[in-house]
C-alpha cells in the first residue's frame, strides 16, 4: 500500500495481454465506493495507462477549525482488459492498485508518481534539518501546546499532541526525536499561529513571533444624487455624492522572527499551500481565539541564507478569505 501525493500526477499502468483485448477499463473506488468507470480502446499487449490524481483529488476535503483531523482517501484502482470494445463482459487481465491518497505534492526532481513522505515510514510529516535527518526541530512560543503530523507504518495520517511545557518528544509515533525550541515573543504579544497544508498533505503549524500589522481596505461605488425637494430647496445635511456597494477586506502582515536557514522549506511550503488558516484572538472576546481562513498574498519568495542575511526572518501578508462586511446570500 502506497501513500500517494495527489497534487502531482499519479499514473497507473498494466499490459493488456492474453486473448484479443479490444478495450481497457479503469474503475476507481474512493473510500469504498466506485466513483469512476473509464473505458478506452486498446490493442493486444499495449500498455493501459491512466492518470488518477486529478480525479481522486476532487473528493479531498481538508478543513481546520482548531481540531487536527486526518484527511486522506482510501483509493483502489482496478485496470482490466476486455475482448469487447466497450469494456463489458469478463476481463482478460486484471491489475489492482491499493493506495492512500494525501493532498500533497512532489517536486520535478523527485520524479514521477511521488509518494509520501518520499522515504521510510513511520516518520513525522514535516521537513527537518538536512544535516541531521534523524532529528526534528519545531519552534513554538513559551507555554503553548501543539500537535505534530506523522504517517504510521500502515500509511495512515495521524497527529500527536505535546503539552505547553514540553521541550522534547522522545521518538514515539514519528520514529525520531523532536526538539521543541521555545521562543519568548511577549514583547509583541503571544505570537501568531498559521496552520497550512504542507507538501505532505498534512496540517502543519508555523509561528510568526514578531510584530503584526492589521489593515482594512474598502471598495465602493458612488453616484451624484439629486437632493432638490418639491419647493426648489434642499437639506444641507443630505449627501449629494452617495456611496453604495461598499465592500471591505481585511489583511494582516506578520513577521516570522528568526529561523534557521534550513527552515526556508517551511516558508516555501506555506507559499505554495492552497489552504491556510490563521488563529487569532476574537475581537468580541479577548479571552478566546478563533480560526479564520486566509490567502497568502505573497507570490514569490527569495530564499534567505545566513551568508547573505545573517539573521533570517520572513514577512508574509495574509488576506482574510472573506469580505469583512457579511454579504453571504
Amino acid at each position: 500500500m502506497a501513500a500517494i501525493a495527489l497534487r502531482s500526477p499519479q499514473y497507473k499502468s498494466a499490459v493488456a495481454g492474453y486473448g484479443s483485448p479490444q478495450s481497457a477499463k479503469l474503475t476507481i473506488s474512493i473510500d469504498g465506493t466506485i466513483q469512476y468507470t473509464l473505458v478506452k480502446p486498446i490493442a493486444p499487449y499495449e500498455t493501459m495507462l491512466w492518470e488518477i490524481a486529478e480525479l481522486c483529488r476532487d473528493f479531498m476535503n481538508i478543513t481546520f477549525n482548531g481540531s487536527y483531523t486526518p484527511e486522506t482517501l482510501a483509493i483502489i484502482s482496478t485496470l482490466t482488459s476486455h475482448a469487447s470494445t466497450d469494456g463489458s463482459g469478463g476481463y482478460l487481465t486484471s491489475n489492482v492498485f491499493t493506495d492512500v491518497g494525501y493532498d500533497g505534492y512532489g517536486t520535478f526532481m523527485q520524479g514521477a508518481n511521488p509518494i509520501i513522505p518520499f522515504n521510510n515510514i513511520p516518520r513525522w510529516l514535516l521537513n527537518t534539518n538536512p544535516s541531521s535527518l534523524n532529528q526534528y526541530y519545531i519552534y513554538v512560543p513559551n507555554n503553548t501546546a501543539g500537535v505534530l503530523p506523522y504517517i504510521d507504518s500502515n500509511a495512515s495520517l495521524n497527529y500527536q499532541s505535546f503539552t505547553s511545557t514540553a521541550t522534547e518528544i522522545n521518538s514515539g509515533s514519528g520514529q525520531f526525536d523532536v526538539d521543541i525550541i521555545r521562543i519568548d515573543c511577549t514583547k509583541y504579544g503571544n505570537g501568531h499561529k498559521i496552520t497550512f497544508v504542507n507538501k505532505f498533505g498534512a496540517l502543519q503549524d508555523i509561528w510568526f513571533f514578531l510584530k503584526s500589522v492589521n489593515t482594512t481596505n474598502k471598495k465602493q461605488e458612488q453616484f451624484q444624487r439629486n437632493i432638490i425637494d418639491g419647493n426648489g430647496g434642499y437639506n444641507v445635511n443630505t449627501h449629494t455624492k452617495q456611496d453604495y456597494n461598499t465592500i471591505a477586506n481585511t489583511s494582516i502582515i506578520l513577521s516570522s522572527g528568526y529561523y534557521p536557514e534550513w527552515a526556508n522549506q517551511w516558508f516555501e511550503q506555506l507559499l505554495l499551500s492552497e489552504q491556510v488558516w490563521l488563529t487569532r484572538i476574537k475581537e468580541s472576546d479577548s479571552s478566546s481565539s478563533e480560526v479564520v481562513p486566509v490567502n497568502v498574498r505573497k507570490s514569490s519568495m527569495v530564499k534567505k541564507t545566513s551568508l547573505n542575511e545573517r539573521l533570517i526572518d520572513y514577512t508574509f501578508e495574509f488576506d482574510m478569505s472573506f469580505d469583512y462586511i457579511n454579504n453571504i446570500r
